[in-house]
C-alpha cells in the first residue's frame, strides 16, 4: 500500500475558498479508479507554521500512484486548480 499525503498553504484561506477547494479534492472520489482512499481535512489550530489543507490518499501500488498523476481528473482539474490558489504544497509517499 502506497499513502500519499500532500499539504496545502492557500493564498487566500478565506472560508469560501477553504470551501471550494475542499469540494474540488472531494471530487477525485469514484472518478480516478486506482484510488483506494481519499481524505480531506481543514487544519483547525491555525498557527503559523499549519498548512490549510490535508490530502490523504492510498493507492495499491506506486504504479496506480503514478497513474493517479497523470489521470485526466487529477492533472486537467485537481492540480490546475490547487496551482491557481496555493501559496505552498509540500507532499510525502511511503510504503506500509
Amino acid at each position: 500500500m502506497i499513502t500519499h499525503i500532500v499539504l496545502f498553504k492557500l493564498n487566500d484561506p478565506s472560508e469560501a475558498l477553504l470551501q471550494k477547494t475542499c469540494s474540488v479534492l472531494l471530487g477525485m472520489q469514484g472518478n480516478i479508479s486506482e484510488l483506494r482512499h481519499l481524505e480531506v481535512g481543514r487544519d483547525v489550530i491555525r498557527s503559523e507554521r499549519s498548512y490549510d489543507i490535508a490530502l490523504v490518499t492510498r493507492f495499491d501500488s506506486l504504479d496506480d500512484l503514478q497513474a493517479y498523476q497523470v489521470h485526466p481528473h487529477h492533472a486537467g482539474v485537481v492540480v490546475p486548480h490547487m496551482k491557481s490558489v496555493c501559496s505552498s504544497i509540500v507532499a510525502v509517499d511511503y510504503e506500509s
